[in-house]
C-alpha cells in the first residue's frame, strides 16, 4: 500500500499502530520492523512518513503511551498525527523537537482554534471535514503562517469525526479507539408509533441482528436523518483548495485495496499538478474515481446545502461492481515475452483490462493467457491463482523498465 501510494503520486503517507490510533483492523505496522521498514522506504524516497496517534486514551492507555510509543519514535517518523490534548502534552515533554499534527478527530471547525493549537507548538492543523470552501478560505485568511491540510477523499461519519454513540452502543466497540463496527452502514427500519402535535415518532428497528427490538427516533418539520453517509469525493474542489493556498490534501485509505490507492492517488496527483499549472479539471478524472468501490459520492460541506445529495437512502454496502480488481502484474518472463499476472478475481479470455501504471492507465482486451508451463487457459479462476498474459507493447515495456 506504501509502494503504491509513493509510485503513484502521493507526497507523502501516514499509519498508525494499532492501540493509539483508529488505525486497528488490517495493520501490520503494529509490528516495528514493519513499521521500521514503511519508514526507511518513504525517506529513502524522499517523503515524509507520519505516525498516528490520534485516539483518544481512557486511563489505562494514558500510563503506557510513552513507553510504548518510544521505540516507534527512535525509528524516525516526520511528525505524529495526534487529536487528545493531554497525549499532545505528553509527546511534546518526551519529544520536544518531534513536529506534531492535529488530527482530524480534534474537530478544528475555526481560526481561534487553530491559533490555539498553534501556541501550543501544532505544526499542522488537519481541519474537520465538516467546514465548506468559505470558510477554509476564511481559516487560511486568518492563519497564514500555519500548515493546513483538508481531507478530499474517502469514507464519511455521520457525527463529527467519528464522535460516535451508535458502534459503542451496539457493539461496545469505541469509535474513538479504533474499533468502529459501521454500525451507521446497517439496514434499519422505520415503524410508525404516534404522530400528535408535538410531532412523529418512530422507532427505529435494526433488521437484521436486532429484528423486534425498537428505538425511539423523532421526526419534526425538519425531517428525520437517518445514520448512512455517501462516501467524499472532493476532486472537483481541487483547484479552489489549491487557490485557497492549503497545504496538503488528505486521502482516507482505510482497509482499502492496492489498486484503489493506485487510482485515488493518480487522480488527484493529475488534478493537483493540473491545478497548479492552470489547466482545467480534467472530467475523465471523475469517471475514474467512480469506478472505485464507493456508497456513493457526495462532495460533503464544501457547498452548503446539498443534503439530498448528501444522504444514501438506499444501501449501506459498497459498491464495487463497475471496475473491479482482478489482480497484479508481479514479475517479467523475457523468454516467453509474458508477465505474470496474481489474481485476486477471474480473469477470462476477451476481458477488457485497465493496467494501471504510474504513467497513465491503458486499456486492452485479453488476447492470450498461459500457465507455468505454457500451456494456454480460457481464464484465471479467481484469488491466489497465477498465470501469464500477454499485453500490449506499451504496457510491456514500462513493466520490464520496472524491473530490470
Amino acid at each position: 500500500m506504501l509502494d503504491t501510494a509513493f509510485a503513484y503520486g502521493a507526497d507523502a503517507v501516514y499509519a498508525g499502530q494499532p492501540r493509539y490510533s483508529l488505525r486497528v483492523r488490517n495493520n501490520d505496522f503494529g509490528d516495528l520492523a514493519v513499521l521500521g521498514a514503511g519508514i526507511r522506504r518513504a525517506h529513502a524516497l524522499g517523503r515524509p512518513f507520519y505516525l498516528v496517534a490520534n485516539i483518544y486514551p481512557h486511563g489505562a492507555k494514558l500510563k503506557t503511551f510513552v513507553r510504548d510509543l518510544a521505540p516507534a519514535v527512535a525509528l524516525g517518523p516526520d511528525a505524529l498525527i495526534m487529536s487528545d490534548p493531554g497525549l499532545i502534552m505528553l509527546a511534546r515533554e518526551t519529544w520536544p523537537e518531534l513536529a506534531i499534527h492535529l488530527s482530524v478527530q480534534a474537530n478544528t471547525v475555526n481560526s481561534a482554534a487553530v491559533r490555539f493549537w498553534q501556541r501550543v507548538g501544532i505544526r499542522r492543523v488537519i481541519l474537520s471535514r465538516e467546514l465548506s470552501l468559505d470558510e477554509i478560505a476564511g481559516i487560511r485568511q486568518d492563519c497564514p503562517d500555519m500548515e493546513l491540510e483538508v481531507f478530499v477523499h474517502g469514507a464519511l461519519c455521520v457525527a463529527y469525526s467519528g464522535r460516535c454513540l451508535l458502534s459503542g452502543y451496539f457493539n461496545h466497540r469505541d469509535p474513538n479507539q479504533g474499533t468502529c463496527t459501521n454500525s451507521c452502514r446497517w439496514e434499519y427500519k422505520l415503524n410508525a408509533a404516534r404522530s400528535d402535535a408535538a410531532g412523529d415518532v418512530w422507532l427505529l428497528e435494526e433488521n437484521e441482528r436486532r429484528q423486534g427490538s425498537y428505538m425511539p427516533i423523532e421526526e419534526d418539520e425538519h425531517g428525520t436523518y437517518i445514520l448512512n453517509s455517501r462516501d467524499l469525493r472532493a476532486i472537483e474542489h481541487v483547484h479552489r483548495l489549491v487557490e485557497i493556498g492549503v497545504d496538503s490534501l488528505k486521502i482516507e485509505g482505510r482497509t482499502k485495496s492496492p489498486y484503489y490507492v493506485a487510482r485515488a492517488c493518480q487522480a488527484y496527483r493529475q488534478a493537483i499538478d493540473d491545478a497548479r499549472a492552470g489547466r482545467p479539471l480534467d472530467p475523465g478524472l471523475l469517471g475514474r474515481l467512480a469506478g472505485l468501490a464507493n456508497r456513493g459520492y457526495t462532495d460533503g460541506f464544501f457547498r452548503r446545502h446539498t443534503p439530498a445529495e448528501y444522504q444514501n437512502y438506499l444501501r449501506g454496502h459498497s459498491e464495487s461492481g463497475r471496475s473491479l480488481y482482478v489482480g497484479d502484474l508481479v514479475a517479467w518472463d523475457a523468454a516467453r515475452g509474458l508477465v505474470e499476472f496474481e489474481a485476486k478475481n477471474k480473469l477470462r479470455l476477451g476481458d477488457r483490462i485497465e493496467v494501471i501504471q504510474p504513467a497513465g492507465i491503458l486499456d486492452c482486451t485479453l488476447e492470450r493467457i498461459e500457465n507455468a508451463a505454457g500451456e494456454p487457459l480460457a481464464e484465471v479462476p479467481g484469488n491466489g491463482h497465477r498465470a501469464w498474459l500477454a499485453l500490449p507493447a506499451a504496457t510491456v515495456g514500462a513493466f520490464v523498465a520496472k524491473f530490470v
